[in-house]
């Protein structure tokens, strides 16, 4: 219905948000827009099936671009970071596997400018973009990095990762005929496992788009 209303309105440029989690695990990083589509969660395949929603009214005469944002932090994050200060902040964080598995941030403010950018560059329609930061980090590093950003010393103790998964498993089939919100879901403990990693050379070059703020500044921040 939304695309619908912009085809018939003559809307300049339509700007979709999707996800880099649509290319799922990338093995051999870093990745790019041309890497396999391979989403592994219930939100990566969503946000696919509304690319191709996107792409059909491309078809039809709009002019749409696809943004696909790594991992979105800043200030006010509900979620994701706000989980990762808490656990630095106690001094342990307990890392399921070698946390070598790359993450690759965006800062709000880089994601901000990457939409701006897109609405705003004609030539792109129908195109897909990956936006991140200038750098991707090992979960290692990650955690180190935002210790720094808060002045505490942390410690990481690594621990399994399948055991982890298999109990995120047996939740969520648990909590489901019970209607019941699973604290625990595999979705979540992906986080140590799903390697993330992608090169802005395609935005870059089409959109001008320069990430401004890095790591320590954006964790400061946050």
């Amino acid at each position: 219905q939304l695309l619908d209303t912009a085809l018939r309105s003559g809307v300049r440029k339509f700007v979709y948000c999707s996800t880099q989690g649509v290319h799922g695990h990338i093995a051999n990083p870093p990745g790019n827009e041309n890497s396999p589509i391979a989403p592994e969660d219930y939100y990566q395949y969503t946000k696919y099936k509304g690319e191709e929603v996107v792409r059909e009214y491309v078809d039809k005469g709009l002019d749409a671009v696809t943004i696909r944002p790594t991992a979105i932090y800043g200030p006010g994050d509900p979620a994701r970071f706000l989980i990762l200060f808490r656990l630095v902040k106690r001094g342990r964080f307990l890392m399921f596997g070698d946390g070598n598995t790359f993450y690759h941030p965006v800062y709000i403010d880089n994601l901000v400018d990457a939409f701006e950018l897109a609405a705003a560059q004609d030539g792109v329609r129908g195109k897909s973009y990956i936006i991140g930061d200038e750098h991707y980090y090992t979960l290692n590093d990650l955690v180190q990095k935002i210790a720094t950003a808060m002045n505490v010393p942390v410690k990481i103790h690594h621990a399994p990762f399948w055991p982890l998964w298999t109990a995120a498993w047996t939740c969520e089939k648990v909590c489901k005929p019970l209607r019941l919100s699973p604290p625990l879901f595999r979705r979540r403990v992906d986080w140590f496992r799903q390697s993330r990693a992608f090169s802005m050379e395609n935005a870059r070059r089409d959109l001008g788009y320069v990430p401004k703020v890095g790591i320590e500044e954006g964790l400061a921040n946050t």
